[in-house]
């Protein structure tokens, strides 16, 4: 591991420690009805200056160390913050083992990686793309690299000043920033949502049908993707956050095991029942975050649908696979009202929602 990583420890410490912040003043996460208030941290306070400074600073390649690529280059708004990618590529060109998540509702997180019970925190999540090299991501240096490329900007610094005060944009308010801007990716008006709210005519017949399977304990599929945000890794404010993982069954190379380049959880807690269980991301624009799982094997939703169909690799044979993950079996009209009402999820107005493109 690189010199960079020293300084990951002393900017996660400022994190933890962090500094005297402007309180929070008018700011409004304009939430969808029915959502819970995220989670917002003492010393970070939420503003429309440390929206904007984050939001400019998330499509900024300066954040890379060879300047060709920003957080939004695997984390593209048209595909709810996804890059379409089995899996990620950094800037230097090195292929990742798993593939980009969706930072749809990421405020609502419980913990932020596939894999890693540790990262809970956006601020600190930050530091491993930026300067972590297993794999590299963004690929920085130091943060005086990233300092003093940002030094002579007049409109980020000037921002930094409006939302912290003086002392000029340095690495602990770039993750601040970061994570202020991330906290309102908030996606909560789909058809589904419409449909929840009263207007029944926003899903049709078939994801209406569908909605009823979802839900349902033939398909399971809602044990592990409930709640407001179809997952049951979340928190909220006034809320103990769920950190849960699961074995879905997606590999069985004998007794359950998973392949060496990717063992899930057992990589952090080294027990044997962790391996391959891996968070279940949340389903809200599932449709365009193709394709699927933590490694990208499964590239369509009918895929995914007749993989729990399957009730996984080795089926009742995988002594690993979450008791949830049973199989069962569905007509082509039944999987096909299924996949209607997943892509009912779909959230246009977040999509395209001018509050969290590109500058």
């Amino acid at each position: 591991m690189k010199a960079a990583l020293g300084v990951m420890a002393l900017a996660a410490a400022l994190v933890l420690i962090g500094k005297a912040e402007r309180p929070e003043t008018g700011w409004s996460f304009r939430l969808p009805p029915g959502f819970p208030r995220p989670r917002v941290p003492a010393d970070n306070p939420m503003s429309s200056a440390k929206v904007e400074l984050g939001r400019r600073l998330f499509y900024d390649v300066r954040l890379s160390g060879n300047g060709t690529q920003s957080c939004a280059s695997c984390h593209v708004q048209s595909r709810a913050f996804t890059d379409g990618l089995a899996n990620a590529v950094g800037s230097t060109g090195e292929i990742h083992r798993r593939s980009s998540m969706s930072l749809t509702n990421i405020g609502y997180a419980s913990h932020l990686t596939w894999a890693n019970p540790l990262v809970d925190g956006l601020e600190a999540q930050a530091l491993a793309p930026m300067f972590g090299d297993a794999p590299t991501e963004l690929g920085l240096e130091s943060a005086a690299q990233l300092e003093a490329r940002l030094a002579g900007d007049k409109t980020l610094q000037g921002l930094a000043q409006e939302a912290f005060g003086a002392g000029g944009l340095t690495l602990d308010r770039v993750l601040k920033a970061l994570a202020a801007f991330e906290r309102t990716l908030i996606s909560g008006r789909s058809p589904y949502d419409r449909y929840v709210g009263g207007e029944v005519s926003a899903l049709s017949p078939e994801a209406q049908r569908g909605l009823e399977l979802f839900f349902s304990e033939r398909t399971e599929c809602f044990h592990c993707h409930g709640g407001f945000n179809f997952t049951d890794a979340f928190g909220h404010e006034g809320a103990e956050p769920e950190r849960k993982f699961h074995n879905n069954g997606l590999y069985d190379l004998g007794a359950g095991a998973y392949p060496k380049r990717d063992q899930g959880l057992i990589e952090h807690s080294g027990r044997p029942e962790d391996m391959g269980r891996f968070k279940a991301p949340t389903l809200r624009n599932i449709d365009v975050t193709a394709p699927y799982m933590h490694d990208g094997s499964l590239a369509t939703l009918d895929a995914v649908i007749r993989h729990y169909e399957a009730g996984g690799r080795g089926g009742e044979a995988n002594p690993r696979r979450d008791r949830f993950i049973r199989g069962f079996i569905l007509t082509d009209e039944e999987r096909s009202d299924l996949i209607a009402f997943l892509e009912s999820l779909t959230d246009p107005e977040f999509l395209a929602d001018p509050r969290f493109g590109a500058p």
